[in-house]
């Protein structure tokens, strides 16, 4: 299973990095890694303009990272178009690793696009109880919060379930603006 580590849950510096592992950059200028990166794209639920998404690629590619995570990506058939556009643009600027970040299950012209799909993104007290109904062996899953002596089960319990991707931490989420106040 490939490990993508979210902007929120950085590797120690102990941990030895291969080829299957990503990491999540917030920023263009903020390469914490020379490992591979992807720059996140916050797609706010499908409310940002195209024009300032499409200029955060270009701002990525100009970066030099090897693909994107499209991050609170829609998942109902209203946002396919201009993800579409998204990955499409990613495409002819020579980022082809995409990763869509819904959190949830998508509907299923998402699958037309050829990208990784995260289909799970949340604590561990809901993944336990998690049903896993309209996800696919190969999507990934980011379980947080799970407590430290649990991490090597919830790796497991995320084998189990088919993922292809993702992260077991017991980092929590990042807590936006909105959320702090």
């Amino acid at each position: 299973m490939k490990t993508l580590f979210p902007p929120y849950a950085h590797p120690s510096p102990e941990l030895e990095l291969d080829a299957e592992t990503w990491i999540v950059r917030e920023q263009p200028g903020d390469r914490r890694t020379l490992h591979q990166s992807l720059g996140r794209i916050d797609l706010d639920w499908g409310s940002r303009s195209l024009a300032d998404v499409l200029a955060d690629v270009d701002a990525w590619r100009a970066d030099g990272v090897e693909g994107l995570f499209l991050d609170r990506a829609p998942a109902g058939s209203g946002g396919v178009g201009p993800v579409a556009l998204t990955v499409r643009l990613a495409a002819r600027r020579g980022l082809h690793r995409v990763v869509l970040n819904p959190g949830v299950p998508t509907h299923p012209l998402y699958r037309d696009l050829g990208v990784r799909i995260c289909t799970f993104e949340g604590p561990w007290s809901a993944y336990q109880s998690w049903d896993g109904d309209g996800v696919r062996p190969g999507d990934g899953h980011i379980v947080y919060g799970v407590p430290a002596p649990l991490l090597t089960a919830a790796r497991r319990l995320m084998g189990r379930r088919g993922a292809g991707f993702g992260l077991a931490t017991d980092a929590g989420p990042r807590v936006g603006a909105s959320a702090a106040s």
